[in-house]
């Protein structure tokens, strides 16, 4: 297993990005024992939290043992609390980066397979937000959608008044991340009209899992998009269980998420 930091300059960022990587690489060799033709890893770019960084993965949860486990290499880059999505006014393509500039890079450095079949993108809270994002935006990317209590908090921003405030972010902030919040229904940063759109093109829509605490401050609005995407006769994996909007929540899920990716 090899766990590495990588620093490259992001066109789609303008600037140096890091991302860490695990690649599961190396295998025991046992007397007696041919070497296993390795054909190209399957690809999973998780994504993190709001606060979080791109070391949250493997600080908190059993990525590494997944990743070697189950031999997908894991890249897991830095959401610096914009949601993944793009800011066209700073020149910070934050989605861009995440959901196709990062597949291409890490298919060149590394290797995995190019194939959509074998590329899945996850996260938690806000990064699960940003995982139906651009795994819905970027659908000839990827396969599979892990969504671990989703911060789907543009069914909270979408109109919202100056003075609205949800105790964890005002009015300022999502204007800041999501641009003019009257023009947020129907965009590409709202995850029902994302939806629609893969459904009008001839691309196949991402299998989609996701996964939120009985406990979890955000199970309104992920059963909101559960019962949109029932209403859509989209095909989906929905599950709950005893959890707040914690690590062991996630640790436990994202074991039961990778295990669904591989099937």
């Amino acid at each position: 297993m090899a766990m590495l930091q990588v620093n490259f300059y992001s066109k789609a960022m303008r600037r140096e990005v890091t991302f860490n990587a695990l690649i599961p690489l190396d295998t025991m060799e046992m007397p007696g024992r041919e070497k296993d033709v390795q054909q190209p890893m399957r690809a999973l770019y998780l994504l993190n939290g709001y606060t979080g960084s791109h070391t949250d993965w493997i600080s908190f949860t059993r990525i590494r043992e997944l990743s070697d486990k189950h031999r997908i290499a894991v890249f897991m880059p830095a959401g610096e609390n914009h949601f993944y999505v793009d800011d066209e006014d700073k020149g910070a393509m934050n989605g861009e980066y995440v959901g196709n500039e990062l597949v291409k890079y890490t298919r060149e450095l590394f290797p995995i397979s190019d194939r959509k079949e074998d590329t899945f993108i996850g996260g938690l809270s806000m990064g699960g937000y940003g995982a139906i994002r651009n795994g819905l935006k970027y659908a000839e990317n990827f396969s599979k959608i892990i969504a671990l209590s989703s911060a789907l908090i543009t069914y909270k921003a979408q109109n919202a008044d100056t003075d609205f405030n949800d105790g964890i972010a005002d009015y300022n902030y999502f204007r800041r991340v999501f641009g003019d919040l009257t023009k947020l229904e129907g965009s590409d940063m709202d995850p029902e009209a994302l939806i629609k759109r893969v459904k009008d093109t001839k691309v196949d829509i991402p299998a989609i899992y996701m996964a939120c605490g009985t406990e979890d401050f955000l199970l309104d609005v992920n059963h909101k998009y559960r019962d949109f995407l029932n209403a859509e006769q989209i095909e989906f994996t929905y599950v709950e269980g005893p959890g707040e909007h914690s690590w062991a929540f996630w640790d436990e899920y994202i074991v039961k998420a990778i295990t669904w990716a591989v099937e």
